[in-house]
């Protein structure tokens, strides 16, 4: 099937706007992966001087949802966002956002690439995702209940793991472009998680990489992932119309907060204009809403609205 429809920004935007919105500062890439790692700093701090369970809990969910922001500007990285010097972009791409969290940039950057190119066509590898919707709410809440219980998290990283035992690199799952499976990937995460060991150690945080940082990426992680992945592209259009391939959702500062960091909910800004930087999608949304453009968006008023879209399915019913 043909590359799905691209949009030229020049029929929706003046020149003076579309250098606004495509204007990177490297800075603020840099800021963005400081931001990230503060967070999970600040969280981790948080239960260390104050445990309890309320601050435990607390702390897994931001952790959580800051892993997958490192996911998110990892992405951003494979769009060459995170810094205008190529080199520096893909080194902290990689080594700052990727590797943590178990994956692998120039790895992540073809398959994601791809996704574009074929966008809800069955040549998008990330259709998977996307293509079973709408489920019942039995079905999301098994989901969700294997996601909190590490359930979801084993099944995807043991396989990563067992490829330190295998003859050759498999490569990574093609549903899963976050998951490092193949020996050179997984020795990496585990490096570089043997780097924060140390350094919760050396901060008097010990017990909590393991309660806080790795409980985090085997729970919170995996369901704020499936929302967003459910969020992006789960019941849009699978027609030729770039504008209704993807979906943005309206996050409240609670939602950007524990599900979705660094305007990642701006999914379909981003779609239609791949190479903006992250932190211009909201000022590409609102002008998309000035010249009246936003009613052919594909948009949600809030995460739960998408959830309720995406669980529409009628439970099955068995016969007696």
């Amino acid at each position: 099937m043909p590359a799905v429809a691209r949009i030229d920004p020049k029929t929706i935007f003046s020149a003076d706007e579309w250098a606004r919105l495509t204007h990177r500062s490297s800075a603020r890439g840099l800021w963005l992966v400081a931001h990230a790692w503060g967070c999970i700093a600040l969280a981790v701090a948080l239960v260390t001087i104050w445990p309890n369970p309320l601050t435990w809990l607390i702390a897994v969910m931001i952790v959580g949802t800051r892993q997958l922001g490192l996911a998110i500007l990892m992405h951003e990285a494979a769009h060459g966002g995170l810094h205008r010097n190529p080199k520096l972009n893909e080194a902290i791409g990689q080594w700052l956002c990727a590797v943590p969290v178990g994956a692998d940039l120039p790895a992540y950057r073809r398959y994601h690439l791809q996704h574009h190119k074929y966008t809800q066509q069955p040549e998008d590898p990330d259709l998977v995702l996307s293509a079973p919707f709408p489920i019942s709410k039995d079905s999301f809440a098994r989901k969700a209940i294997r996601d909190l219980t590490g359930q979801t998290f084993v099944k995807q990283r043991l396989p990563a793991l067992k490829a330190l035992f295998a003859p050759a690199d498999s490569g990574a799952p093609k549903h899963d472009s976050f998951v490092a499976s193949g020996k050179a990937r997984t020795q990496r995460f585990l490096a570089a998680n043997a780097v924060l060991l140390a350094l919760f150690w050396l901060a008097g945080a010990g017990i909590w990489y393991v309660g806080v940082w790795l409980v985090a990426m085997a729970t919170w992680l995996p369901l704020v992932t499936r929302v967003r992945n459910i969020a992006e592209h789960a019941c849009t259009s699978t027609g030729a119309d770039p504008f209704s391939q993807a979906r943005t959702t309206l996050a409240n500062p609670l939602e950007r907060a524990l599900i979705a960091p660094y305007w990642v909910n701006y999914h379909a800004e981003h779609h239609l204009f791949m190479y903006l930087p992250c932190y211009n999608l909201p000022e590409a949304h609102r002008l998309l809403r000035d010249k009246g453009q936003l009613d052919r968006l594909t948009v949600a008023p809030s995460y739960r609205d998408v959830l309720k879209l995406a669980t529409m399915r009628p439970r099955a019913v068995t016969a007696e």
